[in-house]
């Protein structure tokens, strides 16, 4: 049996040792043959505080960053977004119907839910489709308990978590690109305050991409709106659908 690190920062089990090193106190992530890592062994100054990591994603997930010696090309691509923010592209993005944001208050209301906290991407269209529900959820009565925003890449993802469960509400609403949602919600799966199964996104979430960019079984159980206004569940590695009221009625 091998001791590997998850996307949790915690170690677990494998039949399997990891394909990448990774050294605790710097939170720094490399090929196994890092020279520089090496050098640190033989003088055992890592060995205490070395860990391993499945592959590069669950490294990235979990916090560490790339070692600028052995994996030169992430490091630079990581030390670009501390620098300059990522580029984010938002073609692909709708702004939330009228109809879309109904059928997100309509869940909330369905769960009882009266205190809920917001998440966001940073990009134009999700930041107003996260200021429109809180609007229309407190013109209702609601009580927003936290905003939190995070971009579509980061070298960790650590602290937007830790601020998105900070307090245990009835639900989450997460307006999102799939990308920076699907890299924060590998991150929650650890995190024991996070419920997947209480969670709403909007129809910008409610796509296979969002699943399979996450994982299997990450985000099972989310929900959210579509755009005409009907619904959609996310489960192990597909969506499921359902037409608005209105058209579920009519087809029966």
């Amino acid at each position: 049996m091998f001791t590997l690190t998850g996307v949790d920062g915690r170690p677990y089990p494998s039949d399997v040792p990891g394909l990448l090193g990774g050294y605790r106190r710097r939170r720094i992530y490399g090929r196994l043959d890092c020279p520089s890592a090496l050098r640190a062994i033989a003088n055992g100054r890592y060995v205490r505080h070395r860990v391993f990591f499945a592959d590069e994603q669950t490294a990235r997930a979990a916090g560490y960053r790339p070692c600028a010696a052995c994996l030169p090309q992430a490091y630079a691509h990581w030390k670009r977004l501390q620098q300059n923010g990522p580029a984010i592209n938002t073609s692909t993005l709708s702004p939330p119907t009228a109809a879309e944001l109904d059928a997100v208050l309509g869940l909330l209301s369905a769960a009882d839910a009266r205190v809920v906290s917001v998440g966001h991407g940073r990009d134009p269209v999700s930041r107003q489709a996260a200021t429109d529900f809180t609007h229309a959820w407190t013109a209702r009565g609601g009580e927003t308990l936290t905003v939190v925003d995070w971009p579509d890449e980061a070298a960790s993802w650590l602290r937007a978590a830790r601020r998105f469960t900070a307090s245990i509400p009835d639900a989450w609403v997460v307006a999102a690109a799939p990308q920076g949602w699907a890299q924060l919600a590998r991150r929650l799966r650890g995190d024991i305050g996070w419920d997947r199964h209480r969670t709403l996104g909007f129809a910008t979430l409610g796509t296979p991409d969002t699943v399979r960019l996450a994982g299997p079984g990450v985000l099972t159980g989310m929900r959210g709106a579509s755009a005409d206004g009907g619904t959609w569940q996310a489960g192990p590695i597909a969506v499921t659908y359902r037409p608005p009221p209105t058209l579920h009625g009519a087809a029966r």
